[in-house]
């Protein structure tokens, strides 16, 4: 944890009371006392840094100053079909820790219909993955995450108004065209299943505009791929 992202109810008049993972976190890992100060961000908000006035086995009291701006979000959109719960867990750290802000789960053919009832899926269980990947990377900004489960509306009455005008392509490894690299403007990028996008739903997605790329002649887990092309496009 390399920043303690506060919720908003938790401050009161620059002070914050930290119980629970965190405190554990303070305790255990950072081995922390009174008087030490680590940086500290609010959720959406700034970053800065708190100083440990009182620390017992139950809740720690900080002093906190928040002075600085969160990075900036890179400008890219993701449209993930839906991964197994425990693939999709490194995932929401992974895109937050990069800076996205802006995730749609999409169903897809390859998409097991048990992982819809998934008690990840809830907004509770989602937060709690991003907030640990913003920790990760000093970052306050929560993305935000968006759930679809019915794939061909979705595409057809949603998706070209979340295009916009960004640069869609879509990530497949039977394409003829290499994934660009350090793109300037905004973008949405559609990353399929294991297996991939079915042949229907790479039609339907270059109907609304999407140009389909591929990262190489290795075949990925969509948790590798999804960091490799977020670092493709955008490098730090």
């Amino acid at each position: 944890m390399n920043l303690l992202l506060l919720q908003s109810e938790t401050i009161q008049n620059n002070v914050a009371t930290i119980v629970g993972r965190q405190l554990e976190h303070i305790i255990q890992v950072q081995r922390l006392t009174k008087g030490d100060i680590l940086r500290v961000g609010e959720i959406n908000g700034d970053i800065g840094l708190g100083t440990i006035t009182c620390l017992n086995n139950t809740s720690a009291t900080l002093e906190i100053a928040l002075t600085a701006k969160a990075p900036s979000p890179i400008p890219l959109t993701i449209v993930l079909a839906l991964p197994r719960p425990k693939m999709l867990r490194r995932i929401l750290q992974t895109i937050a820790a990069m800076g996205i802000k802006q995730l749609h789960l999409v169903n897809s053919n390859r998409v097991e219909k048990s992982f819809w009832q998934s008690p990840l899926l809830t907004s509770e269980a989602i937060n709690e993955q991003l907030i640990l990947g913003l920790e990760q990377s000093r970052d306050t900004l929560l993305p935000s995450v968006h759930l679809h489960k019915l794939f061909k509306p979705f595409v057809e009455d949603e998706l070209p108004s979340i295009v916009g005008n960004s640069t869609a392509i879509v990530a497949h490894p039977m394409s003829e065209q290499r994934c660009p690299i350090d793109c300037q403007a905004a973008s949405t990028l559609a990353i399929g299943p294991e297996g991939g996008f079915i042949p229907f739903e790479i039609e339907k997605l270059v109907q609304v505009g999407f140009d389909p790329v591929h990262l190489g002649s290795r075949i990925l887990r969509v948790e590798n791929a999804v960091p490799a092309l977020i670092s493709r496009l955008y490098p730090a």
